[in-house]
């Protein structure tokens, strides 16, 4: 690693862009038109060979059809990713977008024809259905089928579930990516000169508070002319939601989505309530940091900042070269698929004009491979997000076998990988630093790293959980009701710790889990727990803890969570699983708390 005072200068990744015309063979929007011309053939021999003899079909039956529903799966995905990965790239463009439409139209148009499928299983009678998913003909598609009866209370009749899916891409998705679209062209001015939004973002890790409070004031500054616009999406899919889980008849905002998750509201409750118990926690930190940065209070701007004496700037071969020996350290099978998405055009790494901000991975479809999308921008953060997102990558790469039903767990255990991943990574980096003001500041890192993924996030969903209330009892949310919920929930977050200013009222607005994904951000805190925990297993059994998480990874989303998690030894219904799990962050709090001692720093 070498410093710099700058972190928007070159990285090394300029030219690291993924190729993902592999998923069409090569054969551009014509392949993925002709990848859906052959999904709706396949779909109307389907609807010619099943249609009304699903409820009264015998296991092989239903597995032979489950088996043309998952080949022509492939096929709409693959169309699907590739519409979507080359929109990431690029939003701006009109070709990129007018593709993904089309895309979205074609692919809705065949799940509408197919909802009959699903409404005649739920049909079975439930002895009847019980029985057939013992049978060993159904062994592939078992957790599939028995996930999907989960919904039998909230489905509509056939008309009108043709009719939603119809009409989604012109609906939710629609207003998904007009907000993308809106995110991604804001732009922010740092030295005179205009930037993307992620550039003003990775300064407030700056360690000159001076550059931090400028690089917010540039932020605020960037998001305020779309602010309304943002509001008025937020609540359009706010109230499309309401009616959604009206009619489907949830009981709450979040059912739907917990369900999906094969999680119950009672355990996603506790979940939240022990989160927010120990807000402490955070609040612990933010107050040595505060000593640290030699500040009487920390602002809101001052959060993420490092700890580090330099800034240091990390050039993309090298923050390569530490994932890879990390994951080395620990699996040599893992480390060996690390290096096929170094070499085999399977990661798109820089920042550009009209790409979408963040980081992701794209598992595509079992039969090609994941992508790992990133905007990186050489800090020290960036590299533990890489290896962040490879653990997402090598968990859908050795899920494949599962097959397209079974390869992505729940998103509660979706994090799982990842963060191990990344937590390989920071304790290889720990190891090989001897410097202690160096050690404090990784440790900083972890400790900021699990606050944000832990508390932050719960946070957030208080936040979510305000809005999605507010708009359901009261009507459509002004600007000012957002930042007052939003400005609420993060000093319930921070107590008297951090100052929460004026201008970072507005920041809600820029966060796509909110609108793309409803609920989705408790699932970062239950997956952070769950990771820590399995971490946890792999320190006390060393190397013979690899089989049983290569197992895990392998297992994708084919049992039931806490089926998955009890291959590595963790008990998601012990009522204290949770409050275990922070107690290692109170620990890791402590561990920073001595090296910054150690270091001089307080």
């Amino acid at each position: 690693m070498t410093t710099s005072d700058s972190i928007t200068t070159a990285t090394g990744a300029e030219d690291t862009a993924w190729d993902v015309e592999t998923l069409v063979d090569g054969n551009g929007p014509d392949g993925a038109r002709a990848l859906l011309d052959r999904a709706a053939a396949m779909a109307a021999e389907l609807i010619d060979d099943a249609k009304g003899r699903v409820a009264t079909a015998n296991a092989a039956q239903l597995a032979a059809w489950l088996d043309q529903q998952a080949e022509m799966f492939d096929a709409t995905h693959r169309a699907a990713n590739y519409a979507q990965l080359r929109f990431s790239t690029d939003v701006a463009d009109p070709a990129n977008g007018a593709l993904m439409a089309e895309f979205q139209e074609r692919t809705a148009a065949l799940a509408a024809d197919l909802v009959w499928f699903e409404l005649e299983w739920l049909a079975m009678d439930e002895d009847v259905a019980s029985a057939l998913l013992s049978s060993p003909e159904l062994a592939d598609h078992r957790h599939h089928l028995e996930t999907s009866r989960l919904r039998l209370p909230h489905v509509l009749s056939e008309p009108e579930e043709r009719l939603l899916a119809t009409k989604s891409p012109t609906g939710r998705s629609a207003w998904v990516r007009l907000f993308t679209e809106l995110t991604s062209a804001i732009r922010v001015d740092l030295d005179g000169e205009s930037q993307p939004l992620e550039a003003g973002l990775s300064r407030l890790l700056h360690p000159d508070r001076a550059v931090r409070q400028e690089a917010a004031a540039a932020v605020t500054a960037g998001l305020e002319p779309g602010l309304r616009n943002r509001a008025f999406v937020f609540n359009t899919l706010l109230a499309d939601k309401a009616t959604d889980d009206r009619l489907r008849d949830y009981p709450s905002w979040i059912t739907a989505w917990n369900q999906g998750n094969e999680a119950s509201d009672a355990s996603v409750d506790a979940l939240i309530e022990a989160v927010v118990s120990r807000y402490d926690l955070p609040q612990r930190w933010y107050r040595l940091k505060a000593q640290v940065l030699g500040v009487e209070r920390l602002a809101d701007y001052d959060r993420g900042s490092s700890v580090a004496e330099t800034n240091q700037h990390v050039p993309w071969e090298t923050a390569k070269a530490t994932v890879r020996d990390a994951y080395a350290s620990f699996s040599d099978e893992l480390a060996s698929i690390v290096d096929r998405f170094y070499d085999e055009g399977w990661i798109d790494a820089p920042v550009r004009d009209n790409k979408r901000g963040g980081a992701f991975c794209a598992y595509t479809v079992p039969s090609h491979h994941p992508y790992v999308f990133l905007n990186y921008t050489a800090t020290p953060g960036d590299v533990l997000t890489l290896a962040h997102e490879l653990g997402h990558a090598v968990h859908g790469f050795l899920a494949r076998p599962q097959g397209i039903f079974h390869q992505s767990t729940p998103l509660t255990l979706a994090e799982t990988a990842s963060v191990f991943g990344e937590t390989v990574t920071f304790e290889r980096l720990l190891d090989q630093t001897d410097d202690a003001g160096e050690r404090f500041a990784l440790l900083a890192q972890q400790v900021e790293g699990n606050i944000a993924t832990v508390f932050r996030q719960v946070a957030m969903n208080r936040f979510e959980d305000a809005v999605h209330t507010h708009r359901r009892d009261v009507g459509e949310l002004s600007t000012d009701d957002f930042a007052d919920h939003w400005a609420r929930t993060q000093t319930d977050l921070f107590g008297d710790s951090v100052e929460v200013t004026d201008d970072y009222r507005s920041w809600w607005s820029y966060i796509p889990h909110f609108i793309g994904t409803p609920g989705y951000v408790y699932a970062y805190a239950y997956g952070q727990l769950l990771a820590l925990s399995v971490y946890a297993q792999y320190e006390v059994q060393g190397a013979a803890f690899v089989p049983s998480y290569l197992e895990l990874l392998g297992a994708g989303g084919s049992r039931w969570p806490e089926e998955l998690a009890a291959i590595v030894g963790c008990d998601l219904t012990d009522p204290g699983f949770w409050s275990a799990g922070l107690d290692i962050v109170d620990a890791q709090i402590g561990r920073a708390e001595d090296a910054a001692r150690a270091a001089g720093r307080v």
